[in-house]
């Protein structure tokens, strides 16, 4: 009860900035070192996305927009140059529910010859309906974990090398959402159910998978960025409740009135924005790695999401997944349960 009161009224935390901050104020600290920081942010065509491209490239970042929509990409673009015409934005192709798409957009990335300073894991996809992608592998599980793991792992070489070069720490935020503490089960067994049989499918449950995925993800990259000793660091957020285009294929009367009822609750954009902008550029977190963090401040994700045995195994998973012929990827989730 307390921490809900805290919320609403936008009481700040440790870091001095609390839910009702903005992805604007959180900035204001950045100084540019570099006038060729790079940032590539996912799912930046709309929402909490574009308001973390538009702020960022106000900082001075040069910003790559990732997009399966070019359309949409330009008109962020667009946007983005009108309110801040020295900015450098590039958009490229990329669907992050095809592996095939993730290394073309890379192979396009790496031969612009750009340092990368910044991966931001933004983009995120709520499938109310049953699906798989070319892959072979559930919808929301394959946009908003697989094809992220498979983009950091490809771009890693590149974070690594340009913070060595500048000096400068690499970082990466990995968006999840609170929902992930809402799945206590089983998570690779879950993913092959709701990968091979619709009846199995919750598009809730679905998300919090993919979510606590995310979570996972980030602890285990962590202490494997550690073990390197690169000077690379990521960690992951819950922006907050926001009404985004996320719910753009369930439109309704009761998506509407859910989030009616919510509407205290709910963030501004630039509000939902600001945690992964605190986390993607400001100084007092430097060398703090392998955190989840609410409203701009440090909180503790489930205890499943803190599971390293969990998180060590969710790697070998993906590792699998993302080297196998699409049409061979089922028959290893029989070896996974």
């Amino acid at each position: 009860m307390k921490e809900t009161i805290k919320y609403l009224i936008g009481s700040v935390g440790p870091s001095g900035y609390g839910s009702k901050s903005t992805a604007d104020q959180v900035t204001q600290n950045y100084r540019r070192i570099s006038s060729s920081s790079t940032v590539i942010i996912t799912g930046a065509t709309s929402g909490i996305g574009a308001e973390t491209a538009r702020v960022l490239a106000k900082r001075g970042f040069r910003v790559v927009i990732p997009a399966r929509n070019l359309k949409a990409a330009e008109e962020i673009k667009s946007s983005i140059v009108s309110q801040f015409p020295d900015s450098e934005i590039i958009v490229l192709k990329l669907d992050l529910s095809s592996l095939h798409s993730v290394r073309s957009f890379v192979s396009e990335f790496e031969a612009l010859n750009l340092p990368l300073n910044l991966l931001i894991n933004n983009a995120g996809k709520f499938s109310h309906r049953h699906s798989v992608s070319e892959d072979g592998i559930e919808m929301t599980f394959a946009t908003n974990y697989l094809g992220h793991f498979l983009l950091t792992k490809l771009l890693m070489k590149n974070m690594i090398e340009t913070a060595k070069l500048t000096g400068l720490q690499g970082r990466i935020v990995n968006v999840s959402s609170g929902i992930h503490t809402w799945f206590s089960g089983d998570l690779i067994s879950s993913v092959r159910k709701i990968t091979q049989n619709k009846s199995q499918y919750d598009a809730t449950r679905a998300y919090a998978i993919s979510k606590l995925a995310n979570v996972l993800h980030t602890k285990e990259l962590a202490r494997r960025l550690e073990q390197m000793d690169a000077n690379v660091v990521v960690n992951c957020v819950h922006p907050g409740i926001v009404k985004t285009r996320l719910t753009r294929d369930h439109e309704g009367f009761f998506t509407n009135l859910i989030f009616l009822l919510a509407s205290k609750l709910l963030k501004t954009i630039p509000q939902a924005a600001a945690t992964t902008c605190y986390v993607a550029t400001h100084p007092r977190l430097t060398n703090v790695n392998g955190k989840y963090f609410v409203d701009c401040n440090e909180a503790s994700p489930s205890k499943l999401g803190c599971n390293p045995d969990e998180g060590a195994r969710l790697w070998s998973f993906s590792e699998i997944m993302v080297s196998t012929e699409p049409k061979t990827i089922a028959d290893h989730f029989q070896g996974l349960d």
